[in-house]
């Protein structure tokens, strides 16, 4: 039976709702949501979340890579730290809790230890990233690669839609690019890093339950896909001698939607377009996009090798040729069995019952900070059938009260953990 809120955790979840609404008001569009990297938009969303994060006790800076950081010490200044934190970054037309609500979460959770920070045995800090979703730049994570030391040289030259670099965003934003080293943290300055996000799916409201554990962060690869055929007038071209690009590529996509449901695996073509593209005209070559994503890397790859011999017979059959480039690798990321279980006891301890484990079908910024720290997620239950990217994504007030309460009990029995495991501090 799921506890109600008390009155001061739902007047912060009211205050957290709120802050959503005034982030989700910072946009570079008059008409939707949309705040990007290194825009007008993002410095103002940081200094917005920098005031929030300094009334709530924390000092802030925003880092080199331009992720806005809060901390609070422990009795012993300069111990490593558990990092707390979301993305601040939207996608195009979003709504106001996909990463906003995890930051603003753990501003308040932060703001509880406040002025007690002693009772922990490691530093409490707070991460807003920036450019999770890779919106501006194509290329998501940026912030957390950042932090993380794993930033690639090469991504500087990544251009906008207007043409503008990385690289110049970068320093007209007024960060310098040879320092971006300097955001990176250490694995002995970290104890682990914990997320609250929202869902993003509809598995929490089926099961009529507030919140879960993730398992794990999808891993996914994306893949340019081209069926090359032969175009042909669409009247003068018997169907025997047809080499039909267009139903050739559709056949496979109907193969990749059939073969994600047998397995579990989830496979999306997301865009399709058809060469020369005349109406009268037998289709002769088709480009289109395949994004694959699974619980685990070796269920992914296997579906992959299944979809592409399924291409391969396709092509034999049709007289085509197919051809893939991968443009995007994100391995799975399993979460720390220890704080995927401090999860799990804070959620027990504010709902009285053992909660859902999930794996993320999303990626989030959790995979990239791997790299150097443990990580572990908490999902919150979004209603309207989970969805997500777009307006109407929307949370319930007495859902985020309790993951309120819920995180900041997790961040206890982290304390604990630790203290019991002292060699936990600054362990990779």
């Amino acid at each position: 039976m799921t506890r109600a809120p008390g009155p001061g955790s739902l007047a912060a979840a009211e205050r957290v709702m709120e802050r959503c609404d005034r982030l989700g008001a910072i946009s570079g569009s008059p008409d939707l949501l949309e705040r990007v990297h290194l825009s007008a938009e993002h410095r103002r969303a940081n200094d917005l979340v920098a005031s929030w994060m300094t009334e709530a006790g924390l000092s802030t800076w925003q880092d080199a890579g331009g992720n806005q950081c809060g901390r609070i010490e422990s009795s012993e200044p300069g111990l490593p730290a558990l990092l707390l934190g979301s993305h601040l970054d939207t996608v195009r037309d979003a709504g106001r809790y996909d990463g906003m609500l995890g930051v603003l979460l753990a501003v308040e959770v932060a703001a509880r230890f406040a002025g007690r920070g002693a009772e922990l045995p490691f530093a409490l800090e707070v991460v807003g990233f920036t450019d999770e979703e890779g919106t501006r730049f194509g290329n998501a994570l940026l912030g957390s690669h950042a932090l993380a030391g794993t930033f690639d040289p090469d991504w500087w030259d990544l251009a906008d839609r207007d043409g503008v670099t990385l690289r110049e965003a970068f320093t007209r934003f007024g960060l310098d690019p040879a320092r971006i080293g300097h955001a990176a943290r250490r694995p002995e300055s970290l104890v682990g890093y914990l997320e609250t996000h929202i869902e993003q799916g509809p598995h929490l409201e089926d099961a009529d339950r507030p919140l879960a554990v993730v398992t794990s962060i999808a891993g996914a690869r994306r893949f340019e896909l081209t069926m090359t055929g032969v175009a042909g007038h669409a009247g003068g071209t018997p169907y025997d001698r047809r080499h039909d690009a267009l139903v050739g590529a559709s056949e496979l996509v109907v193969e990749v939607e059939a073969l994600a449901r047998a397995s579990g695996v989830i496979g999306t073509v997301g865009r399709l377009q058809a060469f020369p593209g005349g109406i009268n005209v037998i289709p002769g070559r088709v480009e289109f996009s395949l994004d694959l994503r699974a619980a685990t890397d070796h269920e992914r790859d296997r579906a992959l090798a299944e979809i592409t011999g399924r291409a391969h017979g396709i092509c034999e059959r049709r007289g085509l040729r197919f051809e893939s480039r991968e443009i995007y690798r994100a391995d799975a990321t399993p979460c720390a069995p220890w704080l995927q279980d401090a999860i799990a006891s804070g959620i027990r301890q504010i709902v009285d019952e053992e909660p859902p484990a999930l794996w993320s079908r999303a990626g989030h910024d959790g995979m990239t900070v791997s790299a150097v720290t443990d990580v572990a997620m908490m999902f919150v239950r979004c209603g309207r059938g989970g969805i997500s990217h777009h307006p109407d994504e929307i949370v319930d007030v007495h859902d985020v009260a309790l993951a309120l309460d819920a995180f900041e009990a997790a961040t206890v029995e982290v304390a604990e953990r630790v203290r019991a495991e002292p060699g936990r501090l600054g362990a990779a």
